[in-house]
């Protein structure tokens, strides 16, 4: 084996197969074979790391204060933590690929009833690690299926399945190829930067050995290190980038379904009734039938008589509107966004030089090339026809993308920014590519951050845009799958993701509603969405007692948005997810490795949803700690499984004793402006707490218009410190409260301090 060495790029070469290694920082270093383009990372990611070498008889060390790599002579690459645990070491054996007992006959017979038994296995791209016994594997976004994926096969391939998701599905609309492992305890991330279609296979072939396959690219890996789970997931987070601060109305309620905006008399319908039956609500979301005819950027007239002053109508209300953008433009000469972008060459083309067309809602339909920043810059400037109606931002959906008349031939063109490229490299970051130029149009124009949901997105998404899991269906299945979903999705890096509460598709039934909302409400995203021709599961759709229940969940929601929007504080500097699964607050407690159904809210809230149909008690594990109930304040100690009922009203949740949670007034809204009470209320005996404050909607914050206030409720004292001022509306007066005692203080503008009330 040869070697050179510039600064932390090594470049290693053995028999005819060349390697390099780039030390990015101490915990993350690049494997890879030659440089190419990244659609998931922003920038250079290169810190000065002190980085050490030792030529052995075997081959060659690196090792940096975190990360030992060692070399062999024939290049394979073992990876060890800084006391010689190992993480991530090559296997040097050779595949045996997964025995189906079924000979070439069998197989042919099956594929003729439509059955397929096998799936190309072949992969030009191929990275081999060894398996350990215990090993577990968490992370690659939404996959379906648990939380921990040992033993299961992924594909990376954005697919718009309508069939009801099983575990068993390979494909989900998202590509998010990190991959984060635990050996013996000790944590590592696999990040595989390569947008062609890709496989993982999590020791469902071998019990020996994992492997990642792409059909075409090269071998273009990052090793990830850090002491916990959290700090993997911070690494990762600073390769890929944050979820930035969201808007804090986004954290309120929204509602939605397939139908609504056909005309303004059912969407006015729709907000009177949430106003009437007292359900708090910020957001009501447009699907596709607002539009013309389907054609983007546009507004139908015969069912609206002027958009913008009906815009303005529901904002008087408290309600924003959040219109949905598919990316297909349908074909019609008269129509001005496909006649700009066709003169421009901004869409696909076929081979041949022609545009490519293939169908979607508004019929034949043609798709910009979204890789070219041209093309991006245009697609940003036609937001503005929603900004200027007043809409609050921008839903991609149909992004992976979608098409009806078959799925994209690889070879259609698109580009790599300025290189030819084809489909095949270019499908896994559609999504991706056209939420970054929705955002950057919505930031432009606005000057406020961002609301961009997306289906399809690729590993980097979440620097622009919220997620939601897609077409789920009202089925318990589905309502136990989103947990996992959603906490792999905040591993990911994604910490604004929800799913469709009560389910997109099929009939949605009294229980299932109640339980869905009480599972979900504190999914970052919390959104009611439901398709066309499905039966009504708005909370009143039901009547007594679902609707009570809805709106007992919906008020504890608003109660808790700004210590929702304080975990997005926290968030936008350390990557963690707001929703998360117990292993990674509690990585070494073998009782949580394999938890689907409970989830905390950062550190302290515990959450042990009921997924069960007819089930009205269930188990709760408490970790480490002590914890008291929410609702009645009984205590428990922690490591230990619980028994709790759980009627159809009730939620059990759990706090760790000794926390403080901020709790908002009741409000049918988020009120950016209203700044005279805040209220901390005390679980426990002692605590403090941080909380952050801006005005909710800007980017001022990043040029110090924030305060920060530490709270503290002690045995022998009680106050709150500003340890930052820089936002000009503190809050006039904080009530801190606990069960026995309550203390009220008031902003003192003389000394710009807190004091007691007298």
């Amino acid at each position: 084996m040869k070697f050179s060495q510039n600064g932390q790029l090594f470049e290693l070469e053995s028999g005819k197969r060349k390697l390099k290694l780039d030390v990015l920082t101490p915990e993350i270093i690049r494997v890879f074979e030659e440089d190419s383009n990244s659609y998931a990372i922003d920038g250079d990611k290169r810190i000065k790391t002190d980085v050490k070498t030792e030529e052995t008889n075997d081959g060659l060390i690196i090792s940096t204060s975190i990360l030992k790599l060692k070399i062999d002579q024939d290049l394979h690459v073992d990876v060890y933590d800084n006391k010689k645990h190992p993480l991530v070491l090559d296997y040097r054996g050779k595949r045996i690929k997964l025995d189906r007992g079924i000979n070439p006959e069998q197989e042919k017979l099956a594929a003729s009833e439509g059955h397929k038994l096998s799936d190309e296995d072949d992969y030009p791209v191929l990275a081999v690690k060894q398996l350990a016994e215990d090993e577990q594997f968490y992370g690659l976004g939404d996959k379906t299926g648990f939380l921990n994926k040992r033993g299961y096969e992924y594909d990376n391939w954005n697919t718009d399945n309508p069939e009801p998701q099983v575990e068993s599905f390979k494909t989900l609309y998202k590509s998010i190829p990190f991959l984060i492992g635990v050996k013996d305890g000790y944590p590592y991330g696999l990040f595989f930067d390569n947008t062609y279609k890709s496989h993982f296979d999590l020791g469902k072939e071998s019990s020996s050995y994992y492997f990642y396959g792409a059909k075409d690219g090269q071998l273009n890996y990052y090793i990830i290190g850090g002491k916990t789970l959290k700090e993997i997931v911070t690494n990762y987070t600073y390769l890929t980038g944050r979820v930035p601060l969201p808007q804090k109305w986004m954290l309120g309620y929204q509602q939605s379904r397939w139908g609504y905006s056909v005309s303004e008399d059912e969407v006015r319908r729709i907000a009177d009734s949430l106003r009437s039956n007292d359900l708090p609500c910020d957001v009501l979301h447009f699907d596709i039938d607002y539009m013309d005819g389907f054609r983007v950027f546009t507004w139908r007239k015969d069912t609206y008589q002027d958009p913008k002053s009906f815009i303005k109508e529901l904002a008087d209300k408290g309600f924003r509107v959040m219109p949905i953008i598919d990316p297909g433009v349908k074909v019609d000469k008269d129509y001005w966004v496909y006649k700009e972008g066709l003169e421009k060459g901004y869409f696909a083309k076929s081979p041949d030089g022609t545009v490519y067309v293939n169908e979607v809602w508004p019929g034949d339909a043609v798709y910009p090339d979204f890789g070219r920043k041209e093309v991006r810059d245009w697609w940003s400037k036609n937001v503005k026809f929603l900004v200027d109606l007043g809409t609050c931002g921008v839903w991609n959906d149909m992004n992976e993308p979608a098409s009806f008349k078959g799925p994209f031939p690889d070879d259609v063109v698109f580009y790599d920014e300025d290189q030819k490229a084809n489909h095949s490299k270019m499908h896994n970051v559609y999504g991706h590519n056209m939420a970054r130029a929705t955002y950057k149009g919505l930031k432009k124009l606005t000057n406020k951050r961002p609301y961009v949901i997306t289906r399809a997105a690729y590993s980097g998404s979440q620097k622009y845009t919220t997620v939601w899991t897609g077409d789920n269906q009202s089925l318990w299945t589905h309502i136990q799958m989103m947990v996992p979903q959603l906490c792999n999705l905040g591993l990911s890096g994604f910490a604004f993701a929800g799913t469709d509460i009560g389910g997109f598709g099929a009939d949605c039934t009294p229980e299932l509603l109640s339980r869905w909302i009480e599972a979900g409400i504190f999914s970052p995203l919390l959104r009611n969405h439901a398709a066309v021709g499905t039966r009504a599961q708005e909370p009143w759709a039901f009547g007594e007692p679902t609707l009570s229940i809805y709106r007992k969940y919906l008020k504890l929601r608003y109660h808790l948005i700004s210590y929702l929007y304080d975990r997005f504080y926290h968030e936008s500097k350390t990557g963690l997810p707001v929703m998360r699964p117990l292993i990674l607050n509690y990585p070494h407690d073998k009782n949580v490795q394999n938890m689907n159904d409970e989830y905390m809210i950062g550190n302290d809230l515990l959450v042990a949803p009921v997924l069960m149909e007819g089930q009205t008690t269930r188990q709760v594990y408490l970790p480490e700690g002590n914890w008291l109930d929410f609702w009645t304040g009984a205590e428990y100690t922690g490591q230990n499984t619980i028994l709790v009922k759980a009627e159809l009203a009730d939620l059990p949740l759990f706090i760790k004793k000794n926390t403080i949670l901020p709790w908002d007034q009741d409000a049918s809204h988020v009120e950016l402006k209203k700044h005279d009470l805040m209220t901390f209320r005390l679980f426990g005996d002692h605590s403090s707490y941080v909380h952050y404050q801006d005005d909710g909607e800007s980017f001022a914050y990043e040029d110090g218009e924030a305060n920060l206030y530490e709270v503290k409720m002690l045995k022998n004292e009680w106050r709150i410190e500003l340890k930052q001022l820089g936002y000009k509306f503190p809050y006039k007066q904080i009530d801190l409260v606990s069960n026995s005692k309550k203390q009220s203080f008031v902003f003192d503008e003389t000394s710009q301090s807190y004091v007691v009330k007298n």
